[in-house]
């Protein structure tokens, strides 16, 4: 879920956001509609600048809002009022950081809170409690929409934008099953390796793989541990070659050490295994840190733009306002959480009624560039396609949210599953004979 920016670029990107909180706007883009308009609208964006984990996903979330900012007030803003932004600095993983950054946002009064996600999720819903402001994140944890469902009065303010991680394992025996069927990969055995790291999210995921490999014709063979930072890749390697699976799942969440993971395995790599690398490929680094060793891995997000025509749109936007290389998880949600706001706030024409709008959100879904967000089920989050069997789930694309199964394919991702948005069949690796 998140990633790790290698040294030099986190100074970079601290040094241009530098400050604990601050409010943005784009007076370029704000026309004279608003001489005589009210006070703007504040969406706050609790945003990690300096630690050492989060930087990427949330600078790709910032820049997404950014550009749904700008968009909306060139065009007028939301009820003659402009848009504005008020980012303040957070660590998500740490629970008192992820508190005070919820706090800073409320001492601002701002009329919606956005973010891509936190660690110590919980603690900054019990903070946002106190407020109740619309609070919408991509957090992808089900023991935070477990705790609305435990008590959805208290978070009742708090949505979900996107599937709980719990589907990463649920669905990674189906993309198994799907890709041997398709005839593009033919496995060596019946075997699956899990490399998983410590961190809650990682383990999350290693447990309902498992679980769902049991129902599956697919085995599990080993689970090796791993611990942040990994300095050696090496022995983890070794054990792979040991036992040798037809599939391998890295469950981890750094992209410089899964670039690093890329170049020792592709010098000694598991011949004719489909390895999967867990959602860290995502961010833009891991393509330029890796470069021609990335080739043949896949990976997989929950909450990603599609290559359809509305996400590919939105990508040709996106890269023209922040050229290079896009991450396509949070720059997309962050765009789409702003529009679904805008169509609240429309719709129930008073941002600062917080209820009125929690309550409209609630009943209505919202397509966006990422696929379909509805808050109409216990969990109050974004519901998971393909169908994996699990809460909460899909039976079509367009009632939920499509996991992407991207593989890299001439140092690009093209998504190759589920089927209904795929841009390319899987292709051969090129450690397979």
């Amino acid at each position: 879920m998140v990633n790790e920016l290698p040294r030099t670029r986190r100074r970079v990107l601290a040094a241009t956001v530098a400050g604990v909180a601050a409010a943005e706007f784009s007076p370029g883009l704000i026309g004279s509609a608003f001489a005589q308009s009210g006070k703007p609208i504040l969406l706050g964006v609790p945003t990690c600048q300096t630690a050492a984990a989060g930087v990427a996903d949330d600078n790709d979330h910032w820049q997404g809002t950014t550009l749904a900012m700008e968009e909306i007030n060139a065009a007028g803003g939301i009820l003659g009022r402009p848009l504005k932004l008020f980012k303040t600095d957070v660590d998500k993983l740490s629970p008192e950081s992820c508190k005070q950054a919820i706090a800073t946002c409320i001492d601002a009064k701002v009329h919606a809170i956005s973010n891509a996600f936190l660690f110590a999720v919980v603690p900054a819903m019990d903070e946002s409690a106190k407020y109740k402001a619309p609070y919408l994140q991509g957090n992808t944890q089900r023991a935070a929409t477990d705790a609305f469902k435990a008590n959805p009065a208290k978070y009742s303010h708090v949505f979900q934008t996107d599937p709980s991680e719990v589907h990463y394992g649920y669905t990674y025996p189906l993309w198994l099953e799907a890709m041997e069927k398709s005839g593009a990969w033919k496995p060596k055995n019946r075997k699956v390796h899990i490399v998983q790291e410590q961190v809650g999210y990682c383990q999350t995921i290693s447990k309902t793989c498992q679980e769902a490999l049991k129902k599956s014709s697919f085995q599990l063979a080993a689970v090796t541990d791993i611990q942040f930072p990994v300095q050696d890749w090496a022995p983890v390697i070794r054990k792979l070659k040991e036992v040798d699976a037809g599939a391998i799942m890295i469950d981890h969440w750094v992209a410089a050490e899964y670039a690093a993971f890329c170049k020792q395995f592709r010098a000694n790599p598991v011949k004719n295994s489909l390895v999967y690398l867990q959602y860290g490929p995502s961010q833009p680094e891991f393509l330029t840190l890796a470069g021609d060793a990335a080739n043949g891995f896949c990976w997989s997000t929950v909450l990603g733009v599609y290559a359809d025509k509305r996400g590919n749109d939105f990508r040709a936007k996106y890269k023209k306002r922040f050229p290079g290389i896009m991450g396509l998880v949070y720059t997309g949600n962050g765009y789409d959480i702003v529009h679904y706001l805008k169509a609240a706030w429309e719709a129930t024409k008073n941002p600062e009624d917080f209820k009125a709008v929690c309550d409209w959100i609630r009943a209505n879904p919202y397509r966006g560039v990422c696929g379909y967000m509805d808050m109409r089920n216990p969990y109050q989050e974004a519901a998971h396609f393909p169908d994996n069997g699990y809460e909460v789930s899909a039976k079509t694309l367009e009632a939920g949210m499509g996991q992407l199964y991207v593989q890299v394919q001439g140092k690009e991702h093209k998504i190759v599953f589920p089927y209904e948005l795929k841009e390319s069949a899987l292709q051969k690796a090129p450690w397979w004979s």
